[in-house]
């Protein structure tokens, strides 16, 4: 059956669909030996051979489904040209090539950061038309009147639209975390991404945040995994997630690698 080349390359683990985009358009991508630089290009995985850099495209059997909890202080990239640290470091070494971090957590901002080498599952759990909730504990300065609590569920404006509507209460830290003088925990539901998006928002009404965590993904809870630290999702959880962002059943049991705790990339992924 005959998909479009970006669907192919992203269920091979070659990034999101625009990742792949970007691979076609720059000329990296051959279909039966010929480059192809359309990305509205289509072909039959199971006829023809496409191959990225010469290197035959096969699409997994099975995928990789990993939860990580960020520290803060660490880049959510694959690579970074300035070779500071990066979540990448803090995977295991024997990971096979394509796991890439979904979505991203700004470098101050710790908690839930999911993994995988799955595209079109990345792809769809990052997008905001598919209305994953992303939950944030955010220690804020000061107590933020009914006033402000409101404006933050109703939206606030961003880069010159409205977010989308915030579910928001004050709550208790998160494992591992206290609370400080004159400021207030507060509970952050959205289902954007924008860049740095609570951050701002919370900064908007007067209360800017000294501390972020993510929480929770989905039906996916950070519960106590410990800073730094890199889990495999359960079946049950990764079939949560597909379900909510619309895709079938996983067409085959998600692999479950050995997470050794002690062996980590000792440098950034190219």
């Amino acid at each position: 059956m005959t998909e479009r080349l970006q669907k192919i390359l992203a269920r091979a683990g070659y990034g999101s669909r625009r990742s792949a985009e970007s691979l076609i358009a720059s000329g990296r991508v051959t279909v039966n030996g010929h480059i192809v630089r359309e990305p509205g290009t289509s072909a039959d995985p199971d006829v023809d051979i496409v191959a990225v850099d010469g290197a035959p495209v096969r699409p997994p059997s099975s995928h990789l489904y990993l939860a990580m909890n960020k520290p803060a202080g660490i880049l959510t990239t694959a690579h970074d040209p300035q070779r500071r640290r990066t979540v990448m470091d803090l995977l295991p070494a024997d990971l096979p090539p394509h796991v890439i971090p979904i979505g991203r957590l700004d470098r101050d901002t710790a908690g839930l950061l999911f993994f995988t080498d799955d595209g079109e599952f990345a792809h769809r759990i990052a997008h905001p038309r598919f209305e994953m909730d992303k939950e944030y504990l955010g220690l804020v300065r000061g107590a933020p009147p009914p006033a402000a609590l409101r404006r933050l569920r109703e939206g606030v404006l961003l880069d010159g639209r409205d977010t989308t509507p915030a579910r928001v209460e004050e709550a208790q830290p998160p494992c591992g975390y206290e609370t400080r003088d004159a400021h207030v925990w507060l509970r952050i539901v959205i289902h954007e991404g924008r860049k740095r998006q609570v951050r701002r928002m919370c900064a908007l009404v007067g209360h800017p945040v000294r501390t972020l965590v993510r929480t929770r993904i989905g039906a996916v809870n950070l519960g106590r995994l410990p800073s730094g630290q890199v889990r495999t999702l359960t079946a049950r959880e990764v079939e949560a997630l597909r379900q909510t962002i619309g895709l079938g059943a996983a067409p085959a049991t998600a692999r479950r690698p050995h997470i050794s705790p002690g062996r980590k990339r000792s440098h950034p992924v190219p």
